[in-house]
């Protein structure tokens, strides 16, 4: 399921809805739930950030989600997926997006909700523009990298 929120973004309330709703799809299948929550901080670029109005195409926005669900669903045996994605205002510690997948195996999991999540970051619109901490705003660049290299 795909879904674009305006409101605020309660995770496991809606992971509880959902997995309630789809019983009979993981019912004695599943051996792993990945879980991101993504919220938003209160820096970015060295400056500080007071808030912050997500916006999208409605529409291509939901298309381009779903092309990145079944291109996920393609690489890797997937039992489900959710992902909720919020728009309009935000502040720090407010939930942005919500991606759980849910597969037989750990390593699957994982793998699939990175891969959804980087995708999201780099294929599908959502333009940000941030109000910094003198009232000034600025439109988001480019999203941070979430690759990193542990030691």
């Amino acid at each position: 399921m795909i879904k674009i929120c305006t409101s605020e973004l309660e995770p496991y309330k809606e992971i509880e809805a959902y997995q309630i709703q789809q019983k009979k799809v993981l019912l004695g299948k599943q051996g792993a739930a990945n879980i991101f929550i993504g919220t938003m901080r209160d820096f970015n670029e060295g400056e500080e950030v007071k808030g912050m109005t997500l916006e999208h195409y409605p529409g291509m926005t939901e298309k381009q989600l779903e092309h990145v669900v079944a291109e996920t669903e393609a690489q890797w045996s997937l039992l489900d997926t959710l992902v909720i994605h919020r728009v309009g205002d935000v502040f720090p510690d407010d939930v942005l997006v919500l991606v759980v997948v849910w597969s037989v195996h750990r390593g699957t999991a994982f793998d699939a909700c990175r891969f959804i999540m980087e995708a999201l970051k780099s294929k599908v619109p959502f333009w940000k523009k941030e109000i910094l901490s003198d009232g000034s705003r600025r439109w988001v660049d480019k999203n941070t990298d979430g690759y990193v290299e542990l030691s």
